[in-house]
């Protein structure tokens, strides 16, 4: 079915994981959840119908989130994830492993890079290669990154928001802050509990965020319902929410990602800078769609902000474009390699 050297990109990330085969194209896309039988340790579901099963299983069965602000936090878990996801796309191979790239944020430790190496690798991958996210997503959004030009990207996943300036394909000036999809979900269930007395899952919270949240103020308030249980009462109850009321939920952890972008802007070189004025910045990942965020920074620093096209996927055709230049990345990343050698 496939050719001897297969070559694939992982877009590990805290949310999803997106599957990028060479010459195909993203071939998945699915929830980095795994449900699991606590008294058996059978792997249950993974994926769609695992995140279905969050905050609804019962007392034997677990619904995981392994990866935690962008790193592994639960090393057997994802290692038996990536497993299911690479057997899922590449099917099994006993004898040739497909070469494999993952995503890590920028300011990852040497430890974490490690384990995503060695899980992924464990998961039956051959070769494994790390790239940084920020390189990776200002690839797929179709930065030319080889010019001595400046390139500033803004990547919020689901547990990080990378914030990069790039040039002749590195990165010159960059910032990881744990503060992004996951949390701007977190910020609605505080709001929720302290103010309305109401208990919401995570789940409801991200259905909110993603249809009346706000990061800037909208010119029509629109509004939606929300179902939870009253903390005072214990039963269910519904009440009515607002886009104002989102923009004031929300505000601290995007507060915290226009702080990052401009903490990078005044380290960045003059000459850059300049280019990045003229150029504007650039946004990609999930977190990116909340509505007024790219407006909010624009206003901030004074520079032209954009969504890039298909911003979810950014980072997984970033990482599958780079595939085509591995021979240059053996050279400056860390790889599985490197990793047998140290060992």
């Amino acid at each position: 079915m496939f050719g001897l050297g297969m070559e694939v990109g992982i877009d590990l990330g805290t949310a999803s994981v997106l599957v990028f085969i060479k010459g195909k194209g993203i071939v998945l896309k699915e929830p980095s959840v795994v449900a699991i039988d606590k008294n058996t340790n059978k792997l249950l579901a993974v994926g769609e119908e695992a995140r279905r099963m969050l905050g609804r299983t019962p007392g034997n069965i677990v619904a995981i989130r392994p990866l935690k602000d962008g790193v592994i936090s639960d090393y057997e878990v994802t290692e038996r994830m990536l497993r299911y996801f690479i057997h899922k796309t590449c099917g099994k191979r006993k004898f040739f492993k497909p070469k494999i790239i993952v995503c890590v944020p920028s300011g990852v430790t040497e430890v974490e890079k490690r384990a995503a190496i060695e899980a992924t690798s464990e998961a039956g991958g051959g070769t494994t290669y790390l790239i940084e996210e920020p390189i990776a997503a200002a690839i797929g959004a179709g930065l030319d990154i080889s010019k001595p030009d400046g390139n500033m990207v803004v990547d919020i996943g689901g547990g990080t928001a990378d914030v990069a300036v790039i040039s002749l394909g590195g990165v010159v000036a960059s910032k990881s802050i744990k503060c992004a999809g996951d949390r701007f979900d977190q910020s609605i269930v505080k709001h929720m509990r302290k103010k309305h007395n109401l208990l919401i899952g995570e789940r409801t919270a991200e259905s909110l965020k993603m249809s009346i949240g706000s990061a800037y103020p909208r010119t029509k308030i629109v509004t939606a319902e929300c179902r939870g249980r009253d903390l005072v009462s214990g039963l269910p109850r519904t009440i009515k929410v607002t886009s104002k009321e989102m923009l004031y939920a929300l505000e601290e952890p995007v507060m915290a990602i226009a702080d990052a972008v401009h903490a990078v802007l005044e380290r960045t070189p003059p000459e850059l800078a300049a280019d990045i004025s003229d150029r504007g910045i650039v946004m990609t990942g999930g977190g990116c769609l909340l509505d007024g965020l790219n407006k909010l920074i624009e206003e901030r620093t004074g520079i032209p902000t954009y969504i890039a096209e298909e911003p979810i996927e950014c980072v997984a055709k970033g990482t599958g474009a780079s595939l085509e230049s591995i021979n240059v990345l053996e050279k400056s990343m860390m790889s599985s390699k490197d990793f047998r050698r140290s060992r």
